[in-house]
């Protein structure tokens, strides 16, 4: 391995290290996501479930 192939694999490496420090954070970052569009749907949904039948249904 020449001085030349050392120094590519060392970029290579810096280059996926920081790619995958990236995609970690793009990971923590939907996990809130997800986390409140959760919250916000058992809020929605709440709602529904609490508000007075539609008279127009035709549901009892």
């Amino acid at each position: 391995m020449t001085d030349e192939d050392a120094q590519a694999l060392r970029r290579e490496n810096d280059y996926l290290k920081r790619r995958n420090a990236q995609l970690q954070d793009d990971v923590t970052s939907l996990g809130g996501q997800v986390l409140r569009l959760q919250q916000e749907l058992e809020r929605v949904s709440g709602r529904r479930v609490m508000s007075p039948p539609d008279p127009l249904s035709g549901g009892q």
